[in-house]
């Protein structure tokens, strides 16, 4: 299951840096492409604020 980034991101760019496959892109709201996801939790442990869940 792919993981999602919800609305308490702080735009801190952690889990870009973290993510193996590159799903995660940068913007106003970060986001995960489901499609690229590879569902490894690596991002959503990285996260300092606990914004990033399983969708």
């Amino acid at each position: 299951m792919a993981y999602k980034i919800t609305d308490i991101c702080v735009a801190c760019g952690t889990c870009i840096d973290q993510c193996p496959v590159g799903a995660i892109s940068e913007g106003d709201i970060y986001k995960i492409d489901p499609d690229t996801c590879a569902s490894c939790g690596t991002c959503a442990d990285a996260c300092p604020t606990g914004a990033i869940v399983e969708a």
